[in-house]
């Protein structure tokens, strides 16, 4: 990716592909579709998701630390 965004404070990690999209688009106004990765955290801090547009689609990644967790902003 060009870009890499921090999707600061908690998001509702049960949000699939339309629903992370729709936090981007309605509270940050960027581009869904310019070689970006935008990534998510929820409340627990042990896990987080990521929205990327490949040209052709939405892939969303999901991470889960088993020991330990992130500094999320």
């Amino acid at each position: 990716p060009d870009h890499i965004y921090l999707v600061c404070g908690k998001t509702d990690m049960r949000k699939g592909i339309d629903g992370l999209a729709m936090v981007i688009a309605e509270n940050y106004g960027l581009e869904l579709y310019n070689n970006s990765l935008f990534l998510f955290c929820g409340g627990r801090n042990d896990r987080f998701k990521g929205l990327f547009w490949d040209g052709e689609g939405f892939i969303m990644l999901y991470k889960r630390f088993e020991n330990g967790h992130l500094s999320w902003p």
